[in-house]
């Protein structure tokens, strides 16, 4: 296992909790993040209109670097939810804080989750979404802890994660770590 000093970053000494064991590389990140988005133009009809819908904050770093890799005309938006806030367990309800007005009816929309654990934004997320009238929507997450069977699995999934409390690659704790270049569990 690497430790966050063999990756080569530190972070700031006046942090209470430091990240730990370092889960994914960013070497290991960067490749996986490719593959996804090879899979995802594979599955997409060309000339569909394809609309990626990133859920802020944490899926912002990994729909960048996702779509910087496909090579087809999408739609790029935004939505932030949150079932966290500053704590490390999902507090089991989804408030919904910007909810763009883009219509969906038609088009595919992809969903770009940071991290599947609790899976309460997803369940309550998806059937908001299907009101809209899309031609389809499928999930592409970069971490499934795989803790809960959800009604629909994400299409496609980056890595299957530990049950542990991770950060980095856009993963928070109170709004700390997301710009680590990998992803580390919180010790």
């Amino acid at each position: 296992m690497t430790t966050i000093e063999e990756a080569g970053v530190r972070p700031p000494a006046a942090e209470q909790e430091r990240p730990g064991r370092v889960v994914f590389t960013a070497g290991e990140i960067r490749h996986r993040v490719a593959e996804l988005a090879r899979e995802v133009e594979a599955h997409y009809p060309a000339g569909e209109p394809l609309t990626v819908l990133g859920l802020l904050k944490g899926s912002f770093i990994f729909l960048s670097d996702l779509v910087r890799e496909m090579r087809r005309p999408l739609q790029i938006e935004f939505l932030v939810a949150s079932s966290y806030g500053a704590a490390k367990r999902s507090s089991g309800s989804l408030a919904i804080h910007y909810d763009p007005r883009t219509d969906l009816a038609g088009r595919h929309l992809l969903l770009i989750e940071d991290i599947i654990d609790s899976g309460t934004t997803l369940s309550e997320l998806i059937p908001r979404l299907r009101e809209q009238a899309p031609a389809s929507i499928e999930v592409c997450a970069l971490l499934h802890k795989r803790l809960v069977r959800l009604d629909e699995e994400p299409r496609f999934v980056g890595f299957s994660a530990p049950a542990e409390f991770l950060v980095g690659y856009g993963l928070d704790h109170a709004g700390e770590f997301r710009h680590l270049p990998y992803i580390a569990s919180l010790s």
